[in-house]
């Protein structure tokens, strides 16, 4: 069949949509109708050539309907809404036995946009094209392997199931289960995109009693506030004296989870130095060059005050338990998602999509693909 889809050839460029061929689903494989596609900051970094091989067609947060299935597919069928997972489950490696699949053997193709067989379904005008994270949730259909996809309840709107696909659990998981705050606890969270807003969601669902939000966007924080955040800061000094007042056993926050879309050695550091005694820095978000050093810190400080430093994927989620229990939060009023959409894009759209990221105008844009007329 044919669909279309927005690819980055080269890096610095901006997205092309155009019309690619793609195969029918083999054995363990899915054919996905996506509705809708989140835009993630992740996304913004595949155009640096650092996040993925290029060229690659785009989209690793969406939902959608499943059209069609292969040989042994057992997962899902023709007709389920599904949510993408960039974190494939395939349930019997070391890492899903032990409850961690969100560190899945299954991913190592991700980057290449390749299946777990080594090959690609999708043909473009140059060859062969992978789809990022083997998902290419800007196309709008696409094959994927079941370990992908998570099936959910269709009462829920697929606008809604998009986004906890990947930002709402990144952001969620990181205060709930990376973090792990203690009822009580003060907390900073360091920026207030898709991802950080969730972590602001996250903690004060697991009872943190001071939830203080850091960006320098003044425009994000009514919203923060609104969906559980204590306090709201436009910078990290402001926020670490806040913290030391409000939490002077520890002289700082009890942990400082890290969600900015560039992080850089700067904001660990600072966010490292806002961190009270036994403490915990989370770091969610990603840097731009994935072999950045980013991680330069007095390791004395860090022996004498017991703090540690935790690297989250997916916010440590499992894809498979994560996404219905969020959704079942949002169904019953405890977690908000509604309000995390800023603004719909058509498919062709999707380039004002990405700058609307980039200056901070939005904070989840979604696209929805839209049936021709």
């Amino acid at each position: 069949m044919k669909t279309r889809a927005a690819i980055m050839t080269a890096p610095g460029k901006d997205w092309e949509v155009t019309e690619l061929e793609l195969d029918a689903p083999r054995a363990g494989e899915v054919l996905v109708r996506f509705t809708h596609a989140g835009l993630c900051y992740s996304d913004e970094h595949v155009r640096t050539g650092n996040m993925a091989t290029l060229p690659i067609i785009g989209g690793h947060e969406g939902s959608g309907i499943v059209e069609a299935v292969g040989e042994g597919v057992s997962r899902v069928a023709p007709g389920d809404h599904v949510a993408a997972s960039f974190k494939p489950s395939c349930g019997h490696c070391r890492w899903c036995a032990s409850g961690r699949s969100n560190l899945c053997d299954a991913a190592t193709g991700g980057p290449e946009g390749r299946l777990p067989d080594g090959t690609f379904r999708f043909t473009g005008p140059s060859g062969r094209i992978g789809a990022n994270c083997a998902l290419g949730t800007f196309a709008e259909h696409s094959v994927v392997s079941q370990n992908s996809l998570v099936r959910v309840d269709s009462a829920v709107p697929l606008s809604v199931v998009a986004l906890v696909s990947c930002g709402v659990l990144t952001g969620w998981g990181a205060a709930v289960y990376a973090a792990e705050p203690h009822p009580g606890d003060t907390v900073i969270v360091v920026g207030a995109g898709g991802v950080g807003i969730n972590a602001v969601q996250g903690a004060r669902f697991s009872g943190a009693g001071n939830v203080i939000l850091v960006d320098p966007n003044e425009a994000k924080h009514p919203l923060a506030l609104d969906l559980g955040a204590s306090h709201a800061c436009r910078s990290l000094t402001e926020a670490a004296a806040l913290a030391a007042d409000l939490n002077p056993s520890a002289a700082g926050a009890d942990s400082t989870i890290v969600c900015t879309g560039e992080t850089t050695a700067e904001i660990v550091r600072a966010s490292f130095e806002a961190t009270g005694k036994g403490g915990t820095v989370v770091l969610a978000g990603m840097s731009e060059d994935v072999h950045d050093i980013n991680i330069q810190l007095p390791g004395t400080q860090l022996v004498f005050a017991e703090k540690r430093i935790q690297g989250t994927i997916f916010g440590s989620c499992s894809p498979t338990r994560d996404i219905p229990r969020v959704l079942s939060l949002y169904r019953q009023g405890l977690i908000r998602l509604d309000e995390l959409v800023s603004r719909t894009y058509g498919l062709d759209e999707i380039n004002q999509g990405f700058e609307d990221l980039r200056c901070g105008r939005n904070l989840r844009g979604v696209v929805e693909h839209r049936p021709a007329h």
